[in-house]
């Protein structure tokens, strides 16, 4: 089966395989990548508790390649990836991630005072705006403004080239041609512009004897050293701070886009979420995030390449293949969430999924990095959204839809949404 409908269309593509093949189906993306998608719960634990040494992620997730490097973690397998994870894993411990809170929250006010009135507008500009300065912020340190346009500029420019479907599809299609109108090379001269500001901030701070002894995530990184007392290289550092820029920021803001679509969409959920904040509780914003991540799932899939063959669902599969269980469809099943379309937060206040059932940052030795970072800076610019404005619920209840953004699946109108009073 051909995959021009992921790219264009892909939920509903996602939704008539699923529904014509049952639990898997094949896709043939590209000449020589056949890919398997599943929503079966037991293949699904299997990619996650099976050898990584036969399910290879990094090779999976070669697609990404050409935005976060080579060197990225989410790129490498085996030995290399566990260093990389090692070494990545200290910034992203719970109590130094709570030390973020108040620049989240004091980014998150001074963007939402900014909202219009008397009109509806996409939030998820802004909510890309909030991210990326608090990645900016977190990861690199940095106050200044004007630095922080510097960095920040390329990147989000760079992110805007697979900002929508056509642009998607072209550069599917004109992959790795030159000439002055080939959409990939003035894709490849942005990643270059990227690469050679974050090349100059990794010089800077290598200069710099005291640079190592700061709390930011670039500071921890450079003074990270592996069992043998290896640091990161230059260019592993740069694709890494790529990895952390992109995937930290991306995402959250279109899973922050996402929730605030749902609660205009769902006055009952938002009366609720307003009560909850006003009596100074959280618990059900945690469901609706939840909630939210299950319905519309920011990253589709997750993929592994197969070192050897390997059965799955009675399937036997050559080496080579790619395994990919689908977070989207997973989380529509109604064997594991009855009424599967419905969005509906009290279920996870009722109960909670199984590890292998709740997969939006993936799961085993490959889950998220930055996941706890995500779940707990969607709460706090949530929170903040709540007590400082009233959300108009939507005139029209009906949802937005799918489209493709860079890496991610996003509200096809940006999350319009609009204020009371």
């Amino acid at each position: 089966m051909m995959s021009a409908g992921f790219v264009l269309f892909p939920a509903r593509f996602l939704d008539r395989c699923h529904e014509r093949c049952g639990d898997y189906f094949t896709l043939l993306p590209s000449p020589g990548r056949t890919v398997v998608i599943t929503a079966d719960p037991d293949a699904v634990k299997q990619v996650f508790t099976g050898d990584p040494n036969l399910l290879h992620a990094g090779e999976g997730n070669v697609i990404l390649s050409p935005v976060l490097g080579a060197r990225s973690v989410l790129l490498l397998d085996g030995a290399e990836h566990l260093r990389h994870r090692r070494l990545l894993l200290p910034p992203f411990h719970g109590e130094r991630m709570r030390k973020y809170a108040g620049a989240m929250a004091e980014v998150a006010e001074r963007h939402v005072s900014a909202w219009p009135r008397r009109r509806r507008f996409a939030v998820l500009p802004t909510m890309q705006a909030i991210t990326l300065e608090v990645i900016m912020r977190t990861v690199f340190g940095l106050d200044d403004r004007e630095r922080l346009e510097r960095i920040g500029r390329p990147l989000r420019g760079l992110l805007d080239t697979l900002a929508s479907r056509p642009r998607v599809l072209m550069l599917a299609l004109t992959q790795n041609r030159s000439g002055p109108r080939s959409p990939w090379a003035r894709f490849a001269a942005m990643r270059r512009e990227a690469d050679a500001l974050l090349d100059e901030e990794i010089a800077a701070r290598r200069r710099d004897p005291d640079a190592a002894a700061g709390d930011d995530v670039f500071s921890l990184l450079l003074a990270a050293r592996d069992e043998q007392g290896r640091g990161l290289t230059d260019a592993e550092l740069r694709d890494e701070l790529m990895t952390l820029l992109v995937a930290g920021h991306e995402t959250t803001a279109t899973a922050l886009g996402w929730v605030l679509e749902r609660i205009t969409r769902h006055p009952d959920v938002l009366e609720r979420l307003e009560a909850e904040q006003a009596d100074g509780g959280g618990d059900y914003l945690d469901a609706v995030i939840r909630e939210t991540l299950r319905l519309r799932p920011v990253v589709p899939a997750v993929v592994r390449r197969l070192q050897a063959p390997m059965e799955f669902g009675g399937w036997q599969l050559p080496a080579g293949v790619h395994i990919a269980p689908s977070i989207y469809l997973l989380h529509r099943r109604p064997d594991i969430y009855p009424d599967p379309t419905a969005f509906r937060p009290e279920r996870f206040l009722e109960r909670s999924p199984g590890t292998y059932e709740w997969i939006p940052f993936g799961g085993g030795t490959r889950r998220c990095l930055g996941a706890s970072f995500a779940l707990f800076e969607m709460k706090t610019v949530l929170e903040v959204v709540l007590r400082s404005v009233r959300l108009r619920p939507a005139r029209r209840p009906r949802a937005e839809g799918v489209t493709r953004r860079a890496i991610t699946f996003a509200p096809s109108r940006g999350a319009r949404i609009a204020l009371a009073g």
